[in-house]
């Protein structure tokens, strides 16, 4: 992942606790309303890398590939330093951030939504408590009207400052010892998408690996279990591999279709997606499933 420093923001999160949709058009976002207290938000950091109003990087470290350029993704994606990327265990959260207008004229002071799905590991990213580096269509699209290449954008404030506020608004209340570096998430809504499972290019009969993405709710897994069709009462644990990969190292010749069973990272709900892995299936190829957590 290239991270480029061009400048420092402060990341506020918010305690609140209100309805939202995500999805990843930023003119979806809109909609949201700009009232908030001030002593909803807590500081942490943030910069942004890549192509001006681009994805960042071409999938990054959590295995995405060039989906974080399609929808629902659509580029609104961020690196998450070492606290939030969490050694791939973050991918997939889902966040809000708005540059606040108070700041800066040119900030929209309307939020945006952002998925984890890289990783900055250096610099002020392992520095800051928290830290968001991101992409540069997100960064943009917290710019009002005119303002959305984030160039632009850091030469309207560069010469006036050199730290400002976006925020970070969260739908949950979270309790912990030191307010100020809470981090609270929004839930994950990709509305009528299911979830996801892209077969590791590495996969054979005896070694299988999957992508999974486009989680509702938590948006992040604590779990996945493989059920094969010729043991149905029995759920093999799978194992983080890297990012958003998940892997079952069997040591013997494992019998499709699979069904998965997934559990969210935070509220540790569980879903079943049945046979969602065909017998015959193939390395590198996707499979839909009819699934999804509830909103």
């Amino acid at each position: 992942m290239a991270f480029i420093p061009l400048f420092t923001l402060i990341v506020i999160f918010s305690l609140s606790n209100n309805n939202f949709c995500f999805c990843f058009n930023p003119k979806l976002f809109y909609n949201v309303s700009k009232v908030q207290s001030e002593t909803d938000w807590s500081p942490a950091g943030a910069t942004w890398y890549g192509p001006a109003n681009g994805a960042g990087s071409d999938g990054g470290a959590c295995g995405y590939k060039d989906a974080v350029e399609r929808a629902p993704f659509s580029s609104m994606i961020s690196a998450g330093g070492p606290s939030l990327f969490y050694s791939g265990k973050g991918c997939g959260a889902c966040y809000q951030v708005k540059c606040t207008n108070n700041v800066n004229a040119i900030c929209s002071d309307y939020p945006v939504s952002v998925v984890i799905t890289d990783e900055c590991p250096g610099g002020t990213c392992a520095s800051d408590s928290v830290h968001f580096d991101l992409s540069g269509a997100a960064f943009g699209a917290m710019a009002t009207s005119g303002h959305s290449n984030p160039l632009h954008f850091v030469s309207g404030i560069h010469a006036q400052i050199n730290r400002f506020e976006i925020v970070i608004h969260s739908l949950s209340i979270v309790v912990c010892a030191n307010f100020s570096r809470c981090i609270t998430r929004v839930e994950c809504n990709y509305r009528d998408m299911n979830v996801v499972f892209s077969i590791d290019s590495g996969s054979n009969p005896y070694y299988f690996a999957v992508l999974i993405k486009y989680i509702n709710g938590d948006g992040n897994l604590a779990g996945v279990d493989l059920q094969q069709a010729s043991q149905s009462n029995t759920w093999l644990p799978m194992q983080q591999s890297w990012g958003a990969i998940w892997k079952l190292d069997s040591g013997s010749g494992l019998t499709a279709p699979f069904s998965l069973r997934l559990t969210s990272a935070e509220s540790r709900k569980t879903i079943v997606a049945n046979n969602v892995i065909p017998a015959g299936w193939q390395a590198g190829q996707t499979y839909q499933s009819h699934v999804n957590f509830d909103v």
